[in-house]
């Protein structure tokens, strides 16, 4: 049995994650038998092509490349979330997203993609890497999605609506390429999820012409939170509310043996100490959930504070 976890936000969660990533190596009989961490996915700062979740702040190539070779040096490979909807072909140029792009080609990294434009943009100009087909396109019938599964992607992330509908999700005709988001704080069959990427693609756009100091947007012009939602604050614990919710007793005894193996949790703008409960959700054994919280908890701070001279 493997099971595969794709993990939130390799900045914002940069401390928590490589913590967690030791501590697993450290102590493995502490976690569910057969998890593996196979990607962190998000965006450095200043980058217009980013989607689904905001991200502010100027870019800085030097800090970048610390987190990245940290991840990379451990086997992780970087996604990057370039699903950014608006994206037109005078965004191809962006230097900052470019310059990601040539930073991290070495074969290992990966990329996330929604907008035809850019994805034929980095096929043609950076083969190295794979790339995943976004849930941000919302593919609700059947016969698109196995047509998206027929096109060259590594991976295909589904439209949280097919969890836990199984008479369905056994009609996947390629399961191992299939991605499960597993924990989606959105209501089920959200009627403005749509909308809401728009919005936050749009607004990523305007962050990016005010950190890179181009197009003339200043940044009085920027609104913070364009798209308040209520359900964006939601914890693991109200998460199991929804009917879309999967829990890790559920992976191991239902989907791993239908054929999927890839599980995404996301989280990428939520709090540090809630994304580790929702690791110690997913990854421990019950018998030993206590102690590797504590002894995660022990340890975050004095990673975070060593994250914050390496920024100065």
């Amino acid at each position: 049995m493997e099971i595969n976890y794709h993990l939130p936000s390799f900045t914002t969660h940069y401390s928590l994650n490589l913590l967690m990533i030791d501590y697993m190596k450290k102590h493995p009989e502490y976690f569910r038998d057969g998890i593996k961490i196979a990607s962190v996915f998000g965006c450095f700062d200043g980058s217009a092509w980013n989607g689904g979740r905001n991200v502010s702040g100027k870019y800085d190539p030097e800090m970048n490349r610390r987190i990245l070779q940290e991840y990379n040096s451990r086997g992780i490979p970087l996604r990057f979330t370039f699903t950014n909807p608006h994206i037109t072909e005078r965004h191809l140029s962006d230097k900052a997203c470019n310059d990601i792009m040539k930073m991290a080609d070495n074969g290992m990294n990966q990329v996330i993609v929604m907008s035809p434009i850019l994805e034929e943009y980095i096929r043609e100009n950076y083969p190295n890497y794979k790339i995943t087909s976004s849930t941000c396109k919302e593919i609700r019938d059947m016969n698109g999605l196995n047509a998206e599964l027929d096109k060259d992607y590594n991976l295909v992330v589904l439209d949280y609506n097919w969890n836990n509908r199984f008479d369905e999700l056994a009609l996947i005709k390629d399961k191992s390429r299939c991605e499960i988001l597993v924990n989606a704080c959105c209501q089920p069959a959200c009627p403005r999820r749509g909308e809401h990427y728009s919005t936050i693609g749009k607004y990523q756009i305007e962050l990016s012409a005010v950190n890179q100091n181009s197009l003339g947007i200043s940044g009085q012009n920027i609104v913070k939170d364009p798209f308040p939602c209520p359900y964006m604050s939601y914890d693991i614990y109200q998460i199991q509310e929804h009917s879309t919710y999967i829990s890790p007793d559920d992976i191991e005894s239902k989907y791993v043996p239908m054929g999927f193996s890839q599980f995404k949790l996301e989280g990428r703008n939520t709090r540090d100490i809630d994304v580790l409960e929702m690791y110690i959700h997913y990854f421990t054994k019950e018998e030993h959930e206590r102690q590797a919280r504590l002894d995660l908890l022990k340890n975050l701070t004095g990673a975070i504070t060593y994250f914050n001279i390496l920024q100065k």
